[in-house]
């Protein structure tokens, strides 16, 4: 059989590549004689990075930024020729800070614009960038009020995947929905509206642009819309994006299964995910996909999908914890592999 292995990566606990990895193994032990082709994939988060680079024969590099509260860390991201590739949550990413440092009123995305900088120095002069995983809720000022920024970057062309559709505020605006998720209470959560309302004027005023109900604009805590009004970025669904960029399309061809997945897979799966946008592109050839992710919260949403099967890799009543370690993910993934495979055998 020929199978194709196109993961999103499980939020912190295992890349793309190393999920694929381990699904080659469980094919190699079930099917033995089987070809695996492993793939990269993104829906606007985490492993844009990894996606575009390994495809377009990229390089990954560093540099020290500030964090989602300002302090110095670590961010990687990809050049290939003059492309950027960038991914907002190396810079903001919700993960960079523990639990209870969260506060969607203090954090900043000051580090991605430092980042398009770094990459401006390098030679950089488009950009794709994935906004998806942030930890911020300011609207995108953190990056556009960097002295110089927009006169550097303004010269530069973006393109960004988003991998949600919400708009800048309102009832499904970055504040309502995201906010309680990245640490605001319910009272902080109508302050990050007002703020965001009153900087949706501010952004009219200065831009001509009104973000206020432009799908995507709410991504990243507002981001994708300081992206479209201040840099003239073409907001585009991440997951078509990556794929389109990849040839995903050329690489089904002659396939007999896709297995692919999330690190949870549940009504927002539908809404531009990883998963479906894979599921979308493998249907339109009769190729069937198993979804293998993390966890998988029962939805009609997500049933009337068309996934061939779909088993979640963490048995039912393993704690988080546990279910995160890397190890313990790897063989859960294995085994659910293994126990999909054992069914088409039959």
């Amino acid at each position: 059989m020929r199978i194709i292995a196109a993961f999103d990566s499980f939020k912190g606990c295992l890349s793309s590549r190393e999920i694929a990895d381990e699904v080659r193994r469980a094919v190699e032990e079930t099917l033995p004689g089987s070809e695996v082709v492993e793939v990269a994939v993104a829906d606007g988060g985490e492993g844009i990075i990894d996606a575009v680079v390994d495809r377009l024969g990229g390089r990954v590099v560093e540099a020290v930024v500030s964090d989602p509260l300002g302090r110095p860390t670590l961010a990687r991201y990809g050049i290939a020729g003059d492309l950027g590739i960038i991914e907002a949550s190396q810079a903001c990413g919700i993960t960079l800070l523990r639990s209870e440092e969260r506060n969607p009123l203090l954090t900043t995305t000051r580090g991605v614009g430092e980042l398009i900088l770094d990459a401006i120095s390098n030679g950089c002069g488009r950009f794709i960038v994935g906004i998806g995983g942030s930890a911020t809720n300011d609207g995108g000022r953190g990056m556009i009020e960097i002295e110089g920024f927009l006169e550097q970057a303004g010269r530069c062309s973006f393109t960004v995947a988003r991998d949600v559709d919400n708009p800048f505020i309102g009832p499904r605006g970055a504040s309502r929905v995201f906010g309680p998720q990245k640490g605001a209470s319910p009272a902080d959560v109508e302050t990050l509206e007002s703020r965001l309302t009153e900087y949706s004027k501010v952004i009219l005023e200065e831009t001509g642009v009104d973000v206020r109900n432009m799908p995507g604009a709410g991504a990243s805590g507002g981001l994708g819309g300081a992206f479209a009004a201040f840099l003239g970025a073409e907001l585009k669904p991440g997951i078509e994006m990556v794929l389109d960029v990849i040839g995903f399309d050329s690489l089904l061809e002659g396939a007999d299964l896709v297995f692919t997945g999330e690190g949870r897979s549940d009504a927002q799966t539908v809404h531009g995910k990883a998963p479906a946008g894979v599921l979308a592109h493998a249907m339109k050839q009769g190729i069937p996909v198993a979804l293998v992710s993390g966890a998988i919260l029962p939805c009609p949403e997500l049933d009337s999908l068309g996934f061939t099967v779909m088993r979640a890799a963490s048995p039912e009543g393993m704690p988080l914890e546990e279910a995160m370690m890397p190890a313990t993910a790897r063989r859960n993934i294995h085994e659910a592999v293994a126990g999909i495979i054992a069914g088409i055998k039959r």
